[in-house]
Order: structure tokens, then sequence, then C-alpha cells
């Protein structure tokens, strides 16, 4: 006789009714939670703050949440995102006003939008940077930025869980340039960053400055994703990607 298949025990989930799509900062401290660190705040959050979560079927349901481009443990970012279904139609206002009451300081949810047809995915084609150069002169900076944008290739080498791969990070970068910080002690490095495969991200692309200007600043400097979304090529921005989702709330 074949084995018998096992089933759960118990109704099946409710099925989910309305996905929202959550921006979120991460600021302070809280730069060096990582992904699982914050989804297990998430959670705890979610339940304080009595959001009906539409949880997955099987043995061991999960709440239906995921994760989009998450910036890398150790930095600050100011354009998060998550999308959650729920198996009841909520006020996104009132969920962004409880989940940020709920969710500990330095993880601080900025907007809550109900999402319209498309995947969030695919609109995070690139990133704003902000990387603040700590007891480095100005000219130092701008002249690291000289060189490594007339580079025609900056490589950097990484571990990945495949082994040691070598990418290029010059023809990633959209923009680069260098600014004067309120503290004259420090200088500022702005850049927007196109999502590829692999990623290049902004630890990667100091190591090649590093490599390509012998740019070496004597403490680590301070990075904050500022936006990510629709990268527009005429202006080199990155736009707002949950426009489209409040354009259709508002139809």
């Amino acid at each position: 006789m074949p084995p018998r298949q096992r089933t759960p025990e118990g109704p099946p989930p409710a099925p989910a009714v309305q996905k929202l799509r959550v921006k979120y900062a991460r600021r302070g401290r809280l730069r060096f939670s990582s992904t699982r660190d914050f989804g297990r705040a998430l959670e705890r959050a979610l339940r304080r703050a009595e959001v009906p979560m539409a949880f997955s079927a099987g043995f061991h349901p999960h709440p239906k949440i995921s994760y989009a481009n998450g910036a890398p443990t150790g930095t600050a970012s100011e354009a998060e995102y998550f999308e959650i279904s729920v198996t009841e139609r909520v006020d996104a206002d009132a969920v962004r006003a409880a989940l940020d009451a709920a969710l500990p300081d330095g993880l601080d949810v900025l907007e809550v939008v109900e999402a319209a047809p498309g995947a969030l995915a695919d609109r995070l084609e690139a990133s704003a940077w902000e990387v603040v150069f700590r007891q480095t002169a100005l000219a130092d900076l701008e002249a690291a930025v000289d060189a490594y944008l007339d580079a025609a290739e900056a490589p950097v080498s990484r571990m990945f869980k495949t082994g040691m791969k070598t990418f290029d990070t010059r023809s990633a970068v959209v923009t680069m340039s260098a600014a004067a910080a309120a503290d004259p002690s420090c200088a500022i490095l702005r850049m927007v960053v196109r999502h590829t495969t692999p990623s290049v991200r902004p630890d990667d692309i100091l190591t090649a400055l590093r490599a390509v200007t012998a740019l070496a600043p004597p403490v680590p400097p301070l990075v904050t994703r500022l936006a990510q979304g629709p990268l527009h090529d005429a202006t080199a921005g990155v736009a707002d990607p949950l426009a489209a989702d409040k354009a259709a709330a508002g139809s």
C-alpha cells in the first residue's frame, strides 16, 4: 500500500483579501540589525498592532510577508520595503501608525499603501546613497571621485555562497559626486547605483575607491540609503516606487 499522505490538522488558513506595501527607515544603532533580526521584530510588532496577517498553509504556517532588496547590515536606510497580505481589509494609515508605535525606536514606518497590480521588486531599479567620510578633506574625496569616474573598470572580489567572485563596480554607478559637509572635518559622497546581478553594494564601491585612488579614511564612513526605486535615465534620479500604488488608490 502506498504511504498515507499526512495533512495538517484544523481548518485551512483564511484567504488574503488585501496586500499592503510598507516603506520603513532603519536608523541609528538599528542599522546593525540583519534581515532576520528585523523579521523577528516585525512579526512581534504586527501581533501587538493587531494586524490581521495572512498565513501560508501547511504544517509550519508563516506570515505572508516578502522583503524587497534590503540594505546591507551596518548601513542606515530611509527607503526599505516589504509587502504583507492580510485577511481583512484595513486602513493603510491606521496600520502605519499602529505598526510604527509597536516597532522599536530606529525602525520607523514611513508609509503604508495598498498594493496595486505589478511587482514591487520590478520597480526597484536603483538606489541613491549618501556616504559621510569623517576626518577626510573634501579635496581628497573630490580627487578620488574624479579618478574613479575616469576608470573604465573598477573590479572588486567578494565571497558568495558559490565561492569568490570578481565583478566590476564602475558600470553600476550612474552618478557620483563629492560635497562639503556641515562639519569641515567631513566630506560627503553621493551616488546613484543601478541594481545589478551580482548586486554592487556601497562597501564594494568603497573598496574599489581605495584600490583605484588609494583613498583610506581613518575611520569607517557612515553609509545611508536615501531612496530606491525606478531609475530615470534622463535625470539620473530615483523615483518613488509606490507612486503607482498611490495613484491607483486615488483613482
